[in-house]
């Protein structure tokens, strides 16, 4: 790198740091947020746990960089409204989608918050692990993970002396995966710094009746993976009105016998699939086959609002999906494809936020500690986001990891470096986060 670029590199960094210090409160925790951040974008070989990190950046003392993630009374709902304000800036646009999704965090012991024998993704199978549920937002200008709350099982949730022990709140109940979902997309909502009409997740949330139904009242259009055994009741476009009898009774001739989803798919005309281009992929377009059918669910017994039922296979006709989409008629196939496909940015954001950030890479027991880490890796995320945007164009990047350019990785985390002498540790920010701070506070007042 050249010179001027190390420079713009550290200005750069320093913005977007005492942008979020004040959100810390007191100015040795500004500090302490500033260092953190710094230790997740140089963690290399080691872990990023506290101690690695307060000898990676200097200043604070282990002790104080644990204190500062376990103790420290900063409110994470704050940040959480100012990245989404800033992912908004970046990644706003009329085509955006919330995507939901969950990973897990392998932890050996008993006592960290919502640790338990369960189904991890990321493990491919039940270990001890904690999981997270996340909220990302995918755009054509790219995708960033934007909130994530820690789930916890219902051993925990029954046992409030073990969830006091590890400071989880006493008014934090049990939530299922996609009630804490829906939370945060309502959460988001109601901040109303990024918007998104569409959502997107895979069958832990399309499978959730309650979820779908919140979606729906909230006026979010969905599109969401659900599995092979939902019955429904497909709709006949070319069938003729239904006969109104003298008891007033309608004799509805437009709806077919209730079928499994599986049922339908096995029964589509060869001729209702379209080979779609849903994305350019590190190895060049993503290409899929896509159907549709105009349904209504049949749920309990009772028939549902009219709803499309998407169909997604490879090329070569393998790994079926299905989707259900609260639509209305004559919404493109392909915006339909796309809106799906979405869901794998998320898992592009999981394994950068891992590899680069250390989003996994933390020893902290306590509820606060979790969504603490989790909140400042979020924000290290997003100043990655910022560089890539920033030095490599506005295209946006891939959602294939193989295919993500290192580039601006590579440049901020060898200049951060604070063993460099052009590294930022070297620039006492003190006197312009005071400056900040008091401005901030005055106008809060």
């Amino acid at each position: 790198m050249e010179l001027a670029d190390v420079e713009r590199l550290a200005v750069d960094f320093h913005r977007f740091a005492n942008r979020y210090a004040p959100l810390f409160g007191v100015w040795a925790a500004q500090e302490h947020g500033e260092r953190y951040l710094r230790g997740l974008l140089l963690g290399q070989a080691e872990r990023r746990n506290a101690e690695n990190l307060a000898e990676r950046v200097g200043g604070p003392s282990a002790r104080a960089v644990q204190r500062f993630l376990t103790e420290a009374p900063w409110p994470t709902e704050r940040v959480i409204e100012r990245l989404q304000t800033d992912v908004a800036a970046l990644l706003e646009h009329p085509d955006g989608v919330w995507v939901v999704d969950e990973t897990g965090f392998a932890k050996q012991g008993t006592k960290s918050a919502g640790v338990a024998r369960q189904y991890s993704g990321t493990l491919g199978k039940v270990g001890n692990c904690q999981v997270g549920v996340f909220l990302g937002y995918r755009s054509e200008r790219g995708q960033a993970l934007v909130d994530g709350r820690l789930y916890l099982p219902e051993r925990w949730t029954d046992d409030r002396e073990r969830c006091r022990a590890a400071g989880i709140p006493d008014e934090v109940p049990f939530q299922t995966k996609p009630e804490i979902a829906l939370a945060m997309l309502r959460a988001a909502h109601e901040r109303g710094e990024l918007q998104a009409r569409w959502v997107t997740g895979d069958a832990v949330y399309g499978n959730n009746p309650a979820f779908r139904d919140g979606l729906d009242a909230d006026g979010s259009w969905y599109v969401l993976e659900v599995p092979s055994s939902i019955l429904v009741r497909p709709v006949r476009t070319d069938a003729p009105p239904p006969v109104v009898l003298k008891n007033g009774w309608r004799l509805r001739s437009d709806l077919g016998p209730v079928q499994s989803v599986a049922e339908v798919a096995a029964g589509l005309d060869p001729e209702c699939w379209q080979l779609l281009t849903v994305a350019e992929g590190a190895q060049g377009p993503r290409v899929y086959q896509f159907a549709q059918q105009r349904v209504r669910e049949v749920r309990g017994g009772a028939i549902k609002a009219e709803q499309e039922l998407v169909f997604r296979r490879n090329p070569d006709g393998s790994e079926l999906k299905h989707y259900l989409a609260n639509t209305p008629r004559g919404i493109a196939l392909l915006t339909l494809g796309r809106v799906a496909s979405a869901r794998w940015s998320i898992e592009t954001g999981f394994e950068q936020a891992k590899g680069e950030v250390g989003l996994d890479e933390y020893e902290v027991r306590s509820w606060a500690g979790w969504h603490h880490h989790v909140t400042l890796a979020l924000l290290a995320n997003l100043f990655l986001l910022t560089i890539r945007q920033d030095w490599g164009g506005k295209s946006a990047p891939t959602d294939d990891p193989s295919g993500e350019s290192g580039a601006g990785r590579a440049a901020a985390t060898a200049d951060l470096d604070p063993g460099r002498p052009a590294g930022l540790a070297h620039a006492d920010p003190g006197q312009q986060r005071r400056r900040q701070t008091l401005a901030y506070q005055a106008a809060a007042t």
